[in-house]
């Protein structure tokens, strides 16, 4: 369907143009910046409203996109909900700032943290979901991602907690990348594949084709 293939244009330009902000808001950084062991969070807080909170703001908004085109091809309340979680998640965490690095953490950093774990939690799962129908031309790709997913969130757990922060900021950025894969995932599929609109069901009575004018006495 046009549309259906506009949002998932849409949802890919917006993918681009993030990963683009992201590259540009990690390149000119202070040299005191390990991006191994420090977050993206911690990387962006240096340089509040710059191109990195930005770039997650239009993540957010790109796989907004997707959501209309997504329920027209028959996705479920569930899965649709996740992918408005992990958007309203990624956003929260553009706006409201983390603590600098080796402060304690504030009120504002704990929502942060919060916004971004319910994120990071919830594309996984609705990928997973969606793997089933409709975007089963896609369930590999999506059932690998997914899983890898929530492989280096439980990595990246065990790095902040008792891993004494070992390699948090790579672990994260693997992560970060993992599921903006899940999203482009989608956002191909739905551009690439011709899908059949859900949404309108015209009703018919057996042994009378649909839109042939029969009239039943």
């Amino acid at each position: 369907m046009p549309g259906t293939r506009s949002s998932g244009l849409l949802a890919l330009g917006g993918i681009v143009l993030a990963a683009v902000l992201a590259v540009m808001g990690h390149v000119g950084v202070s040299d005191d910046l390990d991006p191994w062991s420090l977050t993206v969070s911690d990387f962006a807080v240096s340089d509040r409203g710059g191109v990195i909170d930005t770039a997650m703001a239009v993540l957010a908004a790109a796989s907004v996109m997707l959501l209309p085109a997504l329920r027209r091809a028959g996705a479920g309340r569930v899965p649709l909900a996740l992918l408005t979680a992990w958007s309203a998640g990624l956003l929260a965490a553009a706006v409201v700032p983390t603590n600098e690095p080796g402060t304690p953490m504030d009120t504002a950093a704990y929502v942060h943290r919060y916004a971004s774990v319910l994120s990071f939690l919830a594309l996984p799962v609705a990928g997973w979901l969606l793997a089933r129908n409709p975007v089963a031309g896609a369930a590999a790709w999506l059932r690998g991602l997914t899983v890898a997913s929530l492989l280096l969130a439980g990595a990246m757990i065990w790095s902040a907690y008792p891993g004494d922060r070992a390699l948090l900021g790579l672990i994260e950025r693997a992560l970060i990348l993992t599921e903006t894969a899940v999203i482009t995932t989608l956002a191909l599929h739905l551009t690439l594949t011709k899908v059949v609109d859900y949404a309108v069901v015209t009703p018919h009575r057996p042994g009378i084709p649909v839109g042939s004018g029969a009239a039943t006495p």
